[in-house]
């Protein structure tokens, strides 16, 4: 076990880029001695291991068993089921993102739009909780127009991987896992908790609402797909009854969906609607998720017989277009109209079609095309919490970017570094909005808008944020974008916000009258106020080609309706004029909260270390995880950094390691050099906080571990300080 202690204190400053310091002269017959650290700076935790050749002690269902990085898992049977119970190891799959607020709520009566994602069995590249260098991964971001977001796959309890929940709950999307019986097996196991006493049936729901509470995931989708014996089938209403009452009283919103598939009598026969003898089931649950093989008459007797819960009817659309069906790759519209025609929510399944029947390459373009198809029968949602603040990443790139420029080359894939999506407008052969990979300010990618100013016009407003809140007395807004093509002085940039017609709101001093439909320019901020430091520091920051521009807004008895970029011309022009800008970065800020202090990591440790032997002869490789407490919802991310290993005194250049998403994370394979016997070396790693508001956080505040190692099986033959 490594031993801990706490560092004295002394200010702190990050380690700027250099090369490590030449050692001082080895002396004839000078003893090797261990590396003595001077004082380190306050909160400092330096830690004391010696390297061991112990073997690898993580178990497989947590963490992959060759690099021990961690993974996230599913539940095969009723016995694994029965059997969990919330281990330490599996810290790593609970979701550290709270279920954003948006509107409307879910429980509104608006129809809503279910997506169930299935693709090639579950849990690929995204059952790696910190991300993976896969090239050209699958990837979801039109949240704004969907209301669920369902798991799925063929194992019995599907537990959604945590990277799927963080990107959904970041911009308000509830996400269910999902309960899977099938075949003579799945018969076997309904008969094993159903047939028998409400014992066994309340043992299975409480166990589904405890998972879904620990991992922080919202409800299940049930799938009973096998025929069910009288005793079971007879005992499946009362299941779900229990596991909805179960899953609402552990998960705030949790919900609870019945897949169409036995009817009261047992049998296993789709219906592909609501009928008598499917609706037992439905009355006893939050939905009915229906079979794909519909028409229109199914969708006129399912209206009539939901009565006032016609939109928790979810009817099923098949984007692989399997069976008898309307619709279904890009005329999956078709369907969705007849079921909007009905006033019925829609569930669209393995949307990842895009993906997997056109191909990888160009599954950016595909995937916006086929959701701009969609986009009129999918009423979007409005954010209604600040701050409001991203860089557009999808939570892929082919590089990370870090102030505009390239911090590290090379594919990534982490969806639980999706940061808040816009609402994706399209006006055909006018307006596109799509991912730009080939550059960006911070993450993988930025926002490219393309379009046209239209002859004789000055300017286009692009909506990108539908908002619903009270608007704070004071707004800071941040921009950051680059303007593309042969004559971008030809152009301006600037925010635009409208507000609710209200007879109350005012713009500044109540004397000054909003205009019509209450559309508001922020004042450009050359400097912000003096008091404002960190926002001063970001307003400076443009660099790489990247503009950077802050703005202030005061508003009384407003409420926020809508976030746009607004590019004008400098002059008029009888021509239509096109244009090319990426966004790298917008924050819509309430002034009260910048003024804040940043909280600061504490209480760094590292447990779970684990030496192997190479890549080289005078090296070791060092696993190790990392844990730390932060006040919950101030911070975005976590950047892992290490500032290297020496035996010797010197700096070398912080590197990333990675983003965490809660307080922890896995640094695997971490290459050290080997100390020489008698000597001792040092790792030294930080821990800086990305807060919400995306405001930087002085490196006083950050974690900062030291770990202080020697090798008793070190051969003395070898150089030290």
């Amino acid at each position: 076990m490594a031993e801990a202690q706490e560092g004295p204190g002394r200010s702190g400053k990050r380690a700027e880029a250099g090369t490590e310091e030449p050692a001082e002269e080895e002396r004839p017959g000078r003893r090797r001695r261990s590396f003595q650290p001077a004082a380190e700076p306050r909160g400092t935790t330096v830690l004391h291991d010696t390297v061991s050749a112990r073997p690898q002690p993580l178990p497989a269902r947590h963490f992959d068993t060759k690099t021990t990085e961690p993974i996230s898992f599913f539940l095969s049977g009723l016995e694994e089921l029965l059997a969990w119970q919330p281990d330490g190891n599996d810290d790593f799959n609970i979701s550290a993102v709270p279920l954003a607020k948006r509107q409307p709520p879910l429980h509104s009566r608006r129809p809503r739009t279910l997506v169930c994602h299935d693709m090639r069995g579950g849990y690929l590249e995204d059952r790696f909780i910190q991300g993976s260098a896969t090239r050209n991964p699958y990837v979801f971001y039109h949240w704004r127009y969907i209301d669920i977001f369902v798991y799925f796959s063929h194992h019995t309890v599907t537990i959604p991987p945590v990277c799927w929940t963080n990107a959904a709950h970041r911009n308000g999307v509830p996400v269910l896992g999902t309960f899977i019986t099938e075949w003579t097996d799945g018969e076997k196991l309904c008969e094993a908790f159903l047939a028998g006493g409400a014992e066994a049936y309340r043992a299975v729901g409480e166990q589904l609402a405890r998972i879904a509470q620990h991992y922080r995931f919202d409800g299940w989708l049930v799938n009973i797909e096998n025929t069910l014996s009288a005793a079971a089938v007879g005992n499946l209403p009362p299941f779900l009854r229990h596991l909805t009452a179960q899953v609402h009283s552990a998960v705030p919103g949790g919900l609870v969906i019945w897949y169409d598939s036995v009817l009261r009598n047992g049998a296993l026969r789709w219906q592909n609607e609501l009928t008598e003898e499917n609706r037992v089931f439905f009355d006893a649950c939050d939905g009915l998720f229906t079979n794909y093989n519909w028409k229109q008459e199914h969708l006129e007797r399912t209206r009539g017989l939901a009565g006032p819960r016609h939109t928790d009817v979810y009817v099923g659309v098949d984007v692989f277009a399997r069976g008898d069906v309307i619709g279904g790759g890009f005329d999956t519209d078709k369907s969705l109209r007849l079921i909007r025609q009905h006033g019925l929510s829609a569930a669209i399944f393995a949307p990842g079609w895009v993906y997997e029947h056109l191909g990888e390459e160009n599954f950016l373009h595909n995937e916006n095309k086929f959701w701009a198809s969609l986009a009129e029968y999918l009423p979007t949602h409005s954010i209604c919490t600040l701050p409001l603040a991203t860089s557009f990443s999808l939570g892929m790139g082919t590089s990370r970017f870090l102030a505009g420029k390239e911090e590290e080359p090379g594919p990534w894939y982490d969806l639980s570094a999706q940061e808040i999506q816009p609402l994706y407008p399209e006006r055909e052969g006018r307006l596109s909005t799509s991912c730009c990979l080939q550059d960006a300010w911070c993450g993988g990618s930025s926002l490219r808008v393309q379009g046209t100013i239209p002859p004789g016009e000055e300017h286009v407003a692009v909506r990108l944020f539908s908002l619903q809140m009270p608007a704070p007395p004071k707004l800071f807004l941040t921009l950051l974008y680059k303007l593309e093509g042969p004559h971008p002085d030809e152009f301006a940039v600037a925010l635009e916000l409208t507000t609710w017609d209200s007879g109350t709101c005012h713009e500044g001093n109540v004397t000054s009258l909003p205009e019509p439909n209450g559309r508001h320019h922020p004042r450009f901020l050359p400097a912000p106020p003096p008091g404002l430091a960190k926002l001063l520091a970001v307003c400076d920051r443009g660099s790489n080609g990247w503009t950077s521009r802050c703005y202030e807004l005061d508003l009384q008895d407003c409420s926020l309706r809508d976030l746009s970029l607004l590019l004008s011309r400098h002059q008029p022009s009888p021509r239509e004029t096109p244009f090319t800008c990426l966004l790298g970065e917008i924050r819509v800020l309430d002034a009260a909260s910048v003024a804040a202090s940043p909280p600061e990591v504490q209480s760094l440790s590292a447990s779970q270390l684990w030496w192997q032997e190479g890549p080289e002869a005078e090296q070791l490789s060092l696993s190790l995880t990392l844990r730390w407490t932060f006040p919950p919802g101030r911070a975005g991310c976590f950047r892992v950094l290490s500032l290297g290993a020496r035996c010797r005194r010197g700096q070398t250049s912080p590197q990333l390691l990675g983003l965490a998403h809660a307080c922890l994370y896995r640094a695997v394979g971490l290459v050290v050099p080997r100390p020489a016997a008698g000597q001792s070396c040092r790792l030294e790693l930080l821990v800086e906080p990305v807060l919400r508001d995306q405001l930087p956080v002085d490196p006083e505040r950050w974690g900062r571990l030291v770990l202080v190692y020697s090798d008793p099986a070190g051969s003395a033959s070898r150089d030290g300080y």
